[in-house]
């Protein structure tokens, strides 16, 4: 049954009206007709299975039919923080962030970052971002939109203070592998750099606040892999998978 969030309050045995790009989705893309059922979410918890009333070119109305407080969140509360890389590469590390339970995202510019944003492009970029994550949850089932903050430079970042957050930086020199850490008191901030990967001012700097370096292996991930890994292993370790 196809998933489409909506950015409105919903409520049972009652008719919703779905404008914009979902409209244009379920219309052109889905082909749905008058009749056929989908599922909708707000992101605001569970979601609600609703039968397609009328559809026009640009809003379909939607007879809402019951409530499903069906979840698919992990118990592992995962921030990523991840240096900015070019188009479909940060795309791809932010749907599949989704798919792997992340909550929050923090997009960072660091010394090696190669995309340079003026205020204009950079509230541009963040706008397409939101749809991507939105879309990535349509895909994979959760009901709860995960938060990406704006844009913010790593040293800015770094000065927060964050708690008992279990704190890593991803790096092929570090020593340490996910086995020989401790189960996390709560959070898990992750540090993930771009293309050119974090510096060693950087990584210094990070331990310097706290961060723990990990490593998956022997081998040099690109960025868009090691965000993958990583929360793959996370998730696997401590986590919902396996």
């Amino acid at each position: 049954m196809p998933r489409i969030y909506v950015n409105t309050a919903i409520a049972i045995h009652s008719e919703i009206s779905i404008e914009g790009s979902a409209a244009n989705h379920i219309g052109r893309a889905l082909r749905l007709k008058p009749g056929d059922e989908i599922t909708l979410f707000n992101g605001n918890g569970g979601e609600y299975n609703a039968t397609l009333s009328t559809i026009e070119r640009q809003t379909v109305h939607a007879q809402v039919n019951a409530f499903n407080p069906r979840e698919s969140e992990s118990p592992l509360q995962v921030t990523l923080a991840q240096g900015i890389s070019r188009g479909e590469r940060m795309d791809y590390t932010l749907q599949k962030s989704v798919e792997l339970g992340v909550n929050r995202i923090i997009p960072l510019t660091t010394e090696r970052c190669g995309v340079k944003l003026d205020e204009k492009r950079a509230a541009k970029r963040l706008q397409h971002w939101q749809g991507i994550l939105i879309s990535a949850c349509e895909q994979c089932g959760r009901n709860c939109i995960p938060e990406i903050l704006p844009i913010t430079s790593l040293s800015h970042w770094l000065g927060e203070d964050r708690g008992d957050t279990l704190q890593l930086v991803l790096h092929h020199r570090a020593t340490h592998s996910l086995r020989q850490l401790a189960p996390p008191p709560g959070e898990i901030a992750l540090l993930i750099g771009p293309e050119g990967g974090l510096s060693e001012n950087e990584i210094e700097s990070a331990s310097q606040r706290g961060f723990q370096g990990v490593q998956f292996g022997p081998r040099i991930l690109r960025t868009e892999t090691a965000s993958v890994a990583a929360l793959a292993a996370l998730q696997t370790h401590w986590g919902d998978l396996g």
